[in-house]
């Protein structure tokens, strides 16, 4: 029987759909003999960064929303800034604590090591909900610029500031501004390290050679981070809010044929504030009415990478 022009139209797209439907299949079928894209089968997993920097700036010349000034030596400090840091451990960090138990949220805490010993309970406070204390650096120094021998001595006393506070060993790195140097990598895989985060390439984590063996990269955002918002200008918790939601949307869609890490950054002094905590909730709870999304600490997830046999092993290492 012959068919009509629109019959044929109509066949030719049900073949097209139907073509399409058995190669999502297929890959699918691929993808599972050879694993998971995620532990439990999670269809996204979105990874909060919470930095811990409040109270390791220095006393003045800290990047903050106040305009630049030249003090003379006579002031030693810079109030107004630190009293912008202080909201942080204050207020900040305190604040997000609770929405996080809220939700049932475990996130990584990024610690800088003189913010940890000049609040210790704090930082033991972090750890003991569960969180992951990662490794921050000492103090806000550009370890870019340090000899070999001097970096290693920075990135042992960072870890071991967090270490002694906590009762937690950091395995995860984060430089000042992701501005690592060129020995950066390589001493954190010698002191032992599983992974880094001073990267941006890739949505989903992966592993890379660093002296002739595999280092996990667990990356980290700029577009998600409320650093963004640090001058005031164009500052709207709804336009964070609404950015995260439209990033979440498309990762999710993606997540359902390859793996997928959504990476959101909060800052202890930004994030902390009322209204980006309401930012934060309304976030949460959206996220959590799609199924299969999980939250998960970065050092879970870099472990899972270095097992996994689906991880790509990229053969560049910026």
């Amino acid at each position: 029987m012959a068919f009509s022009q629109a019959s044929r139209r109509h066949f030719l797209a049900g073949t097209s759909l139907a073509a399409a439907a058995a190669l999502t299949s297929a890959t699918a079928r691929a993808a599972a003999t050879k694993g998971p894209f995620w532990p439990h089968g999670e269809r996204l997993v979105i990874s909060i960064s919470m930095q811990f920097e409040a109270g390791g700036q220095p006393p003045k010349g800290t990047d903050s929303p106040f305009p630049k000034v030249e003090f003379p030596e006579s002031m030693p400090s810079d109030p107004a800034t630190n009293t912008w840091f202080a909201y942080g451990y204050r207020e900040g960090i305190p604040r997000m604590l609770d929405l996080w138990d809220r939700h049932g949220v475990k996130v990584t805490s990024h610690m800088i090591g003189e913010a940890v010993r000049h609040n210790p309970d704090l930082a033991r406070e972090i750890v003991k909900r569960g969180h992951e204390a990662a490794a921050h650096g000492p103090r806000w120094s550009s370890q870019y610029q340090m000899r070999r021998e001097e970096e290693r001595r920075f990135l042992i006393e960072a870890r071991e500031m967090v270490a002694e506070v906590t009762g937690q060993t950091p395995v995860g790195y984060n430089a000042n501004w992701l501005r690592r140097g060129p020995n950066t990598l390589s001493l954190l895989q010698e002191l032992g390290f599983l992974y880094h985060i001073d990267d941006l390439s890739r949505d989903e984590p992966f592993l890379e050679k660093v002296n002739g063996k595999d280092f996990a990269v667990v990356p980290y955002t700029l577009r998600n981070n409320d650093i963004l918002l640090i001058e005031g200008r164009n500052y709207s918790p709804e336009k964070f809010l609404e950015q995260i939601k439209m990033d979440f949307d498309v990762l999710y869609r993606e997540g359902a044929t390859r793996r997928r890490l959504m990476s959101i950054s909060a800052h202890d002094r930004i994030s902390g504030t009322p209204q980006m905590v309401e930012a934060w909730d309304r976030f949460l709870t959206y996220a959590k009415k799609h199924r299969g999304v999980a939250f998960m600490r970065k050092d879970e997830i870099a472990r899972f990478a270095a097992t996994s046999a689906i991880t790509l092993r990229d053969p560049e290492t910026i």
